[in-house]
């Protein structure tokens, strides 16, 4: 079946056709209004050595960047995505889903802190919240391990909580997947019953109708000895009645 013939076939069932895709534009709209546009808001910190490490680097903590920082970045990464920090967010007001990783592709120990969310003004204010937790969480971390002051890894602020932004690709697949279930299911549509009225138009499937089905039996020549008998059988009845006394 080549283009044209779909062509075809789509013109001569358009009955079939136009309601599916009238649904399916009704599938899209209401995948458009149910599923709400998400903002994201991201902040990049990075950690810095203590201030004892700075010391032979006249305090400059960028010159005394060591790898073991990155693996303190790792830790307390995996620390603000647990559950107990999740609960002490969520106490805080964030209440939207939020991460915590290592930057990509970076060259020291460099975080990304994003919150994801419906509501921007709202994601703006969790980021700002969910950045400062991290620095608290950082220095709690290393009280708990009765780290002085002097030795603590400290944080720092590269990239403050940006202006939410939209996040259109999840929305967008939705609508695609919407919009092309509802056109391959009209189109199933429209040549299955292309298919049957096919299949009802070929010749040698003539069914009988009820009359003609329904046809009398002709009558047995056994019947008409017996008619013929009946009709003999008066006139000697009455010629018997006529003699008697």
């Amino acid at each position: 079946m080549d283009l044209a013939e779909i062509w075809r076939v789509m013109r001569r069932r358009w009955y079939v056709l136009l309601p599916g895709l009238l649904l399916t534009a009704a599938l899209v709209a209401g995948v458009y209004l149910l599923v709400p546009v998400e903002y994201r808001s991201q902040s990049t910190v990075t950690l810095l050595n203590s201030k004892k490490a700075t010391v032979a680097f006249d305090g400059n903590p960028f010159l005394s960047t060591q790898a073991s920082l990155t693996g303190m970045a790792d830790g307390l990464a995996r620390n603000l995505n647990s559950d107990d920090s999740r609960a002490d967010l969520k106490s805080q007001g964030v209440r939207q889903e939020y991460e915590a990783k290592i930057a990509d592709n970076a060259q020291g120990p460099f975080m990304w802190l994003s919150v994801t969310g419906t509501d921007p003004a709202a994601v703006l204010k969790s980021d700002q919240v969910f950045t400062a937790y991290a620095e608290k969480r950082l220095q709690e971390f290393q009280a708990q391990q009765s780290v002085t002051p002097e030795a603590m890894i400290r944080m720092a602020t590269i990239v403050p909580p940006q202006k939410p932004e939209a996040q259109t690709k999840t929305r967008l697949q939705y609508l695609i997947m919407a919009g092309a279930l509802g056109f391959v299911l009209s189109l199933v549509a429209t040549f299955f019953v292309e298919a049957r009225r096919r299949r009802s138009d070929k010749p040698g499937r003539h069914r009988p109708a009820p009359s003609e089905a329904a046809t009398p039996e002709p009558a047995g020549p056994a019947a008409l000895p017996d008619a013929a008998d009946s009709g003999a059988g008066t006139p000697r009845t009455a010629r018997a009645s006529a003699g008697s006394p």
